[in-house]
């Protein structure tokens, strides 16, 4: 009788997060976003991150990368930046009226599929699933 391999769980939490990435960012296209666009809107509407370079360390990113994602909201019209008089290195990040009408779409398309995951587990698996989660990131080096 052949044995039962265990999958790795770093194989089976890499493709759930791209499972649940994937279904994430397919109810932000439809909505006319994505989840890059909705991780700045988040930040810059919340006020926890005003400026460039503490929104790119906030979600993670290079400041290239970051640039990059203003650079495409700043096109389509969802934020504006400037620079301050008393400091011209830092540049600010405000949302338009345009990226609030947006930030408010992608917002109920967030809450939905929170909902939908939320949905699949029962409230003590949800709140095991969100520690052992957050055990699993804090391990990480």
């Amino acid at each position: 009788m052949a044995q039962e391999r265990a999958i790795p769980i770093g194989l089976q939490l890499a493709r759930t997060a791209r499972s649940v990435s994937q279904e994430f960012e397919r109810a932000m296209a439809a909505a006319g976003g994505s989840a890059s666009a909705w991780q700045v809107l988040l930040l810059v509407r919340s006020g926890e991150s005003a400026t460039q370079s503490h929104l790119a360390q906030a979600m993670g990113v290079t400041a290239a990368t970051m640039t990059h994602h203003l650079n495409a909201l700043e096109a389509q019209g969802l934020v504006h930046r400037w620079r301050e008089e008393s400091n011209k290195r830092v540049q600010q990040v405000e949302l338009t009226e345009a990226g609030i009408a947006l930030f408010d779409r992608l917002r109920a398309v967030a809450t939905k599929h929170d909902q939908r995951l939320r949905s699949r587990l029962g409230a003590n698996e949800t709140e095991q699933l969100s520690k052992l989660l957050s055990k699993l990131e804090m391990g990480a080096d």
